[in-house]
């Protein structure tokens, strides 16, 4: 069938995007789904960092590629093999596909799969496949996704099930911002109820994190960002306390604040000078969480005897280290009874069309989660 999806054709465009164009409006063929694998009609596709790296040449990636990881849609047909779904369920894409037998499978860490990763980094489905041609050329996948389209064939292993009953367009920021941010905060960190956390970058999933961090018990919750509109709107969600990281006394106003530094900082943005801030602030026997992905050739360095002499743990988090299938149905459980509001990241909804500026407005950080609606 023919669709309708944005494609990267090289990385590194100037900005704005706006005028360079780096994503086309292609008209692609999709082929039907193969063994394993699920024709799905997209609904709502988020606008993320991770696809912001790719843009800019950040997380390099083979090009040219149709681009879009964080989505939700409606099944519209079934390969051979598939099993646990029927046309019309609705679904979360997970940008991870997991094979269920590699060793990280074996050991509860799906989002660690090897041969996903292998597949990501290919730019293929987990079947080693291409399911997408431009003018009978093969497109790469974005992270066994490429949502930014009308339809997708996916691996059944990158998909969900959800409640029909939630929206499309709020369900999409499950598959990476909700997953992420909750994920770090409640099986990376395992925040405990009364504990004192710091969120440092607050995008999309920093905004999440913190949510997830108000919903599991979190006595003191801490933003930190460069925005002070990012900050106000912290506040708005549940913030108890907030600090403007270009300040030169940041640090120092943070830890006196928090009588020594919080026991837990979450750095989302992506970046090492966040990466030093959060572990500044983390206090004595604390544990500092990354969740941001920097570009490859970013090197985070501290003081070893602190790590030693402070009993200091530093954790990385892909993926908020999640179980898709049984993190995505808890955090919509959550999300239902009002406990986890991440419809309030939501904050515009656009048309494939307008994807380019889209993008734009993640970098000035003019937006939180911008969501193509199909």
């Amino acid at each position: 069938m023919l669709v309708k999806s944005a494609v990267l054709n090289e990385m590194g465009a100037a900005r704005p995007y706006a005028i360079s164009r780096p994503l086309t409006i292609d008209e692609l063929e999709l082929d039907p789904p193969g063994y394993g694998e699920v024709l799905v009609k997209v609904a709502a596709a988020g606008l993320c960092h991770s696809d912001l790296s790719v843009i800019n040449g950040d997380r390099p990636r083979p090009t040219p590629m149709a681009l879009g990881h964080e989505a939700a849609g409606v099944v519209h047909g079934l390969g051979p093999g598939v099993s646990g779904l029927v046309e019309g369920d609705h679904v979360v894409m997970v940008f991870v596909p997991s094979c269920g037998e590699c060793l990280p499978c074996a050991e509860g860490r799906p989002a660690l799969c090897e041969p996903g990763a292998a597949a990501n980094g290919a730019g293929t489905l987990l079947s080693g496949e291409r399911r997408i041609r431009r003018a009978g050329v093969p497109i790469n996948h974005h992270l066994g996704v490429s949502a930014f389209s009308e339809y997708v064939t996916v691996s059944r292993r990158s998909l969900v099930r959800i409640d029909k009953s939630l929206p499309l367009d709020e369900a999409a920021l499950f598959g990476c911002a909700v997953l992420t941010g909750v994920g770090a905060v409640v099986n990376t960190a395992k925040v405990p109820a009364g504990a004192t956390v710091a969120v440092v970058g607050l995008g999309g999933v920093g905004l999440a994190a913190l949510l997830g961090a108000i919903a599991a018990g979190a006595a003191r919750v801490v933003a930190v960002d460069l925005a002070e509109d990012k900050l106000a709107f912290a506040r708005e969600l549940g913030a108890t306390d907030t600090f403007n990281a270009t300040s030169a006394s940041c640090v120092a106003d943070l830890r006196g604040a928090t009588n020594g530094g919080v026991d837990f900082a979450l750095e989302m943005a992506g970046s090492v000078r966040a990466m030093d801030l959060a572990y500044a602030v983390t206090r004595r026997g604390g544990t500092t969480v990354t969740a941001g992905l920097p570009p490859p050739s970013a090197n985070f360095s501290f003081p070893q005897v602190n790590l030693v002499a402070e009993e200091r743990t530093i954790k990385g988090s892909y993926v908020g280290a999640c179980v898709p299938i049984r993190d995505v149905p808890r955090y919509i459980a959550l999300y239902q009874r009002g406990r986890l509001p991440v419809d309030r990241l939501l904050s515009a909804r656009i048309k494939l069309e307008q994807i380019n500026e889209g993008f734009d407005n993640l970098h000035e950080g003019k937006a939180i989660r911008q969501v193509v609606v199909f």
